[in-house]
């Protein structure tokens, strides 16, 4: 699996304005019922209750929030790079400018874990985090996504 067919270039946000971890969330759902004609409401309300269970923080200024919904067909993703970092409630205590928010079907059992671990993986890479910080555009920030994502299995 690569992020890359989880991604559109109109599914990366190159500036989201947010003030906190529920705004962030609250913007990424938006974008995700553009992109899946599902309600805002019910992508975040999937995003809600899966960081009631811990955060989706991962560390160094990355998260990766998801959720499952019945009514989605196919795994999408939406990239944001922050304006600012916000405080995402992260496991090592720093401030999140990254999302990767994933939405998958509520059937998808493997693929979820698969489309998880390949946006930890890429996320976690400091040249990759590097570069993506330093760039500003949207159809850019797709292609370094894109190009090194692997198509390793998890």
């Amino acid at each position: 699996m690569r992020l890359a067919d989880l991604l559109s270039t109109e599914a990366v946000l190159p500036a989201l304005k947010a003030n906190n971890k529920k705004q962030a969330l609250q913007e990424l759902s938006e974008k995700a019922a553009e992109i899946s004609g599902l309600p805002a409401r019910e992508i975040f309300d999937a995003l809600l209750q899966r960081e009631r269970l811990g955060s989706t923080g991962i560390g160094d200024g990355v998260a990766i929030p998801h959720g499952k919904l019945a009514r989605i067909k196919s795994i999408f993703g939406i990239f944001a790079r922050l304006e600012r970092p916000i405080d995402f409630d992260a496991l090592d205590g720093a401030p999140v400018d990254l999302i990767f928010l994933l939405v998958t079907p509520e059937a998808s059992g493997a693929d979820h874990l698969k489309a998880l671990a390949c946006a930890a993986r890429v996320l976690r890479d400091p040249g990759i985090v590097a570069t993506i910080r330093a760039t500003r555009d949207a159809s850019a920030l797709y292609s370094i996504i894109a190009q090194t994502s692997t198509p390793h299995a998890a």
